[in-house]
């Protein structure tokens, strides 16, 4: 289960910077997997749109978070790798690596997402209508592909969060 409880647009300095407060708790199938030696994969995606009338709207910003999470029997300790680039099983390079003794300490830093900047101030435009989309979800293609085709059929396994908010002329000024 996965809720959105904060999604607080902040400006500072030059940019625009997201935090976010999820109520993120996995299901029994997601756990068991995560024990037995898969490695999970979360999503967090931001978009900052222009509303046009007359086509789509305009992109002026976006950003990602991608979140590894993975047990490790021989030390019996969580690892989450943290990246702006999609994290493949081999190519963990580009990654922030932290270990923790449980899974409520690994999954507490991906429920609380701070300080995520999302634009530059000067690409918003003050006198149009703005707006930001943020999704949240757990990452089903990278799992193995028989996890794949069963995820598709148990609840646990569909974690899955999406919010559009209008930017205030405060935060755009």
């Amino acid at each position: 289960m996965v809720e959105l409880t904060e999604l607080m647009p902040v400006r500072k300095d030059n940019s625009l910077l997201l935090n976010v407060q999820l109520k993120l708790e996995l299901g029994p199938a997601v756990e068991d997997a995560l024990i037995k030696g898969l490695a999970v994969h979360f999503v967090a995606e931001t978009e900052v749109l222009r509303d046009r009338w007359y086509w789509t709207d305009k992109k002026i910003g976006a950003s990602s978070r991608y979140y590894r999470l993975a047990f490790q029997p021989l030390t019996r300790r969580w690892r989450l790798n943290v990246s702006s680039e999609p994290i493949s099983g081999t190519g963990l390079a580009g990654s922030i690596s932290q270990n923790f003794e449980t899974l409520g300490e690994a999954l507490s830093v991906i429920r609380r997402q701070s300080a995520w900047k999302i634009a530059d101030v000067q690409s918003l435009e003050p006198d149009a209508r703005q707006r930001l989309r943020y999704e949240f979800r757990l990452d089903v293609s990278q799992l193995p592909r028989p996890f794949q085709i069963a995820a598709g059929n148990q609840a646990d396994w569909n974690l899955q969060v999406i919010k559009n908010l209008r930017l205030s002329e405060e935060l755009v000024r």
